[in-house]
């Protein structure tokens, strides 16, 4: 066990260095050379500045200093990496990674409830499908489950949002709250906690909502394989022997021995949810990661978009390095790592 961590967590931070190695080389492989647009901005907007004080300016905001050698450049920007200091936002006159900061744990909130959704519904209905394989609920549960899972998001995302919220106005069309309500969780003050809340669950839950949707198809499909796999095992025979119901059967049995090889996808997904929440982010305008990094790619805020694409992918190689070392635990018939024998 302890031969496989050290793999794996070499495998991570491999992955991670070679991320911010490559966010490093963006800086001079993106169409333009930001450091020359940043200089060019700077001159335009103030030109009674010196070239002294433009040169410092392009190096705090990319946190790269580019009047010295490359390899001193390198570390410095690895060095600024570890100490959370991603440069400054020129669209937002701010640090990186206060932005950032700020928005991650509006993503995280919306994306991981529709995730738990999502495969809550899907498990279940897979189970189900399996069960009953071959009748007209399965047949239909297929087809419908197939039309969901290849529809984009967004798609239903801007259907959701014509028809809940400029039509019929039950939803907002924006995702930012009010800001009226203290934007803090406070167990001091119950009731505004729960205003604050009820208030982000109601402005999420056209993106959840979508995400959903469009997600628990392909949840069920998975799972519906899985469980047929597992109809076939004695225990099955003898739960029927004993007289218990098909939903029974179907969602504690079936469902329990099905879910555990999902169990690293549903990870995978949680670390991957910073990823794609980008579009749908800009489509409910919800102050989230992926709000500010399409916005950053609009105004050229270089700086913001390295540091999103950072974070993007440490979470994404997190996901997967959890999942590699708690699957081993979750389903004891695999051998974590070691050979079988």
């Amino acid at each position: 066990m302890y031969e496989y961590f050290v793999k794996r967590a070499g495998q991570a931070l491999f992955t991670a260095f070679v991320v911010v190695t490559l966010s490093f080389a963006l800086v001079r492989l993106m169409p333009g050379n930001p450091a020359d647009q940043l200089r060019g901005q700077l001159i335009r907007n103030n030109p009674d500045l010196s070239q002294q004080e433009i040169n410092r300016r392009v190096a705090n905001y990319i946190n790269i200093d580019l009047t010295k050698p490359l390899h001193e450049q390198y570390l410095s920007y690895i060095t600024g990496i570890l100490h959370g200091d991603l440069g400054q936002s020129i669209s937002q006159n701010a640090p990186v990674s206060k932005i950032l900061g700020e928005a991650l744990p509006w993503t995280v909130f919306a994306f991981s409830v529709a995730i738990l959704l999502m495969f809550v519904a899907g498990i279940a209905l897979g189970s189900l499908m399996a069960y009953w394989e071959g009748s007209r609920f399965d047949v239909g549960t297929t087809g419908i489950g197939i039309l969901l899972n290849s529809t984009p998001n967004y798609v239903t995302a801007l259907l959701f949002l014509y028809v809940f919220g400029f039509t019929l106005g039950w939803f907002p069309t924006s995702g930012h709250i009010s800001s009226d309500i203290i934007p803090i969780i406070d167990p001091l003050r119950p009731v505004a906690t729960f205003q604050f809340v009820a208030d982000a669950v109601y402005h999420a839950s056209l993106l959840i909502a979508a995400v959903v949707i469009t997600g628990f198809g392909g949840v069920a499909l998975a799972m519906r394989g899985n469980s047929i796999q597992v109809l076939g095992e004695d225990y099955l025979r003898v739960a029927r022997l004993r007289g218990l119901s098909d939903s029974r059967i179907a969602l504690r049995y079936v469902a329990r021995n099905a879910i555990l090889p999902m169990y690293t996808g549903l990870l995978l997904a949680f670390g991957g949810v910073i990823g794609g929440s980008a579009i749908l982010e800009q489509v409910f305008t919800y102050p989230g990661l992926g709000y500010y990094i399409v916005a950053a790619v609009e105004s050229r805020d270089y700086p913001l978009m390295m540091g999103g694409f950072v974070l993007i992918t440490l979470a994404v190689v997190l996901g997967a390095f959890i999942a590699d070392l708690t699957y081993g635990l979750v389903d004891p018939r695999v051998s974590t790592g070691g050979d079988s024998s």
